[in-house]
């Protein structure tokens, strides 16, 4: 396959941002009035508004090519066939495994054991060493093991069981779980340790810190019934005190960031039940059968991942801005922080040659409308170019919120609008808006854990696209490795041994400051 910047579709879509670019999209609705009601789509329940972005039916035309060009369809076949495509690592990325309507033979057995385990807790059933029902769960994981399920339990919440209570801690700063603890009592916590490997630092610490916070009031042997583990070291989990039979596989299939469905998710399932998480398998599984089936040009995730590579090569933005309008997906930017950057955050292609081309823009975001008091100015009157993301939920989540929430829709509504059209004002410049910032609006129906499964999983497919065309493998994170090493040399030196030669000096100083 030829290098991108050397396909034929790449040389138009240049040429043709040329022809377009400085176009202002005020005079594409101008000139063509059915513009807003050809660029929608709908899929798996949720609905998307394009129409605000410098774009054409050519350009549209020009980027299906690209993705033929670059054999999307090949790659998706391959992804959903279970093929090693995940080249470093030699694995198969099967997150979509997960929520299959007949999933593999483990996936069904792990799903059965989490929802036993969970109704368990629910149920008063499952019991600590005092013989007293549990009434918290913490979730000990980080990165992957900690921003999907936290976010989906944040963004169901009004889903949550009255017991047991359901908590995050992530960071090793041990300020994280001593404000999760607060309040708790061991006689009535259980921890779950989320680590694939069961060797990660951060997670470790926390699991050591929780089983001493146990210990003292609950003797060691009791200290088991108060740990599970989501793991796929055994050896290490027995050695830490927690019986087989409460250990949650995972599989090398399954990357981090994309674990959200498998029983990294268990903690999400005691929040919400069983039924409810059933309920956002469904929603994702009805994106992937939309993503697998329908073509670029009518594809909801390839649609957006091509409107990514549009403005990041194209037109040279460097970020991405996902603006939920929904307090509930307060977290959602976070766990995408995640997804895209650390899946696409590459500057070599899959054979090892590097790129000469940008891959995946810096993204953020904040939820509306208290983005508006904080960074809205940038978007209408700043100096760079950030494409967005709009995410209204079209119903309310109490039917007595109808004035709020209409407000809340209107504010989203405006602001896209605004950040389109803007306002000449030359007389007083300090008051122009310039417009012309692009943004897609998704509109999901209500935000349950159907729509919330199709909105995930929707945002998984549009990395992988923006991976293929990229010509990068969006399922390895090696870049996350080199810091981690470090670090390790550098804990005796911060106790007070002697310093690793290879430390530079600006760190030599930092660590004599700090010890």
């Amino acid at each position: 396959m030829p290098s991108l910047t050397h396909t034929e579709s790449w040389r138009r879509l240049a040429a043709h941002h040329a022809d377009i670019g400085a176009v202002p999209m005020r005079r594409l609705f101008a000139e063509d009035p059915e513009r807003g009601e050809r660029y929608r789509l709908d899929a798996a329940g949720l609905h998307l508004d394009y129409g605000k972005h410098r774009i054409t039916d050519e350009t549209l035309a020009l980027l299906a090519a690209l993705a033929h060009e670059r054999r999307l369809g090949e790659w998706v076949r391959r992804m959903f066939a279970g093929e090693p495509i995940n080249n470093s690592e030699q694995r198969a990325v099967l997150h979509v495994a997960l929520r299959a309507a007949s999933p593999p033979r483990e996936v069904a057995d792990t799903l059965a054991r989490m929802r036993s385990f969970a109704q368990a807790l629910r149920g008063g059933v499952l019991r600590g060493a005092t013989g007293e029902p549990i009434t918290d769960v913490v979730n000990l994981g980080i990165g992957g093991s900690d921003l999907g399920p936290r976010m989906a339990e944040r963004a169901l919440r009004r889903y949550r069981a009255a017991a047991p209570r359901v908590h995050f801690a992530a960071n090793v700063d041990p300020e994280d779980l001593n404000a999760t603890l607060a309040g708790l009592r061991p006689a009535s916590t259980l921890f779950i340790i989320a680590s694939k490997t069961f060797t990660t630092a951060e997670t470790l610490m926390n699991a050591t810190r929780a089983s001493d916070w146990l210990g003292t009031q609950i003797d060691k042997s009791g200290l088991g019934m108060h740990f599970a583990a989501v793991s796929t070291n055994l050896q290490a989990t027995a050695a830490f005190g927690i019986a087989d039979e409460r250990v949650f596989p995972m599989w090398d299939w399954v990357g981090g960031r994309y674990s959200l469905w498998s029983a990294v998710g268990l903690a999400l399932m005691v929040a919400v039940g069983p039924a409810i998480f059933d309920e956002l398998l469904a929603g994702a599984r009805d994106m992937d059968e939309h993503f697998h089936t329908a073509p670029p040009e009518a594809n909801m995730p390839a649609l957006m991942a091509l409107l990514g590579v549009w403005y990041t090569n194209f037109h040279g933005a460097r970020t991405h801005a996902v603006l939920p309008y929904a307090e509930d997906l307060a977290l959602f930017p976070s766990h995408l922080q995640q997804l895209e950057m650390e899946s696409n955050g590459k500057r070599v292609d899959r054979d090892g040659a590097t790129l000469d081309y940008d891959t995946a823009p810096i993204l953020w975001g904040s939820v509306g409308t208290n983005g508006q008091h904080a960074f809205h100015q940038l978007l209408h009157q700043g100096t760079h170019l950030v494409p967005s993301d709009f995410i209204l939920v079209r119903e309310p989540a109490d039917p007595s919120d109808n004035e709020a929430h209409r407000m809340l829709l209107a504010n989203a509504l405006a602001q896209s609008a605004a950040l389109m059209s803007g306002r000449d004002n030359s007389e007083e410049p300090h008051r122009h808006y310039p417009g012309n910032q692009p943004s897609s609006t998704i509109v999901l129906p209500r935000l349950d854990a159907r729509s919330l499964g199709a909105l995930v999983a929707l945002y998984e497919h549009k990395v992988f696209v923006q991976g293929v065309i990229w010509g990068i493998n969006s399922f390895d994170q090696w870049g996350v490795e080199l810091g981690k090493t470090i670090a390790q040399s550098l804990l005796p030196t911060l106790a007070g041994q002697p310093m690793p030669d290879e430390i530079d000096g600006s760190t030599r100083a930092l660590v004599a400051r700090l010890r």
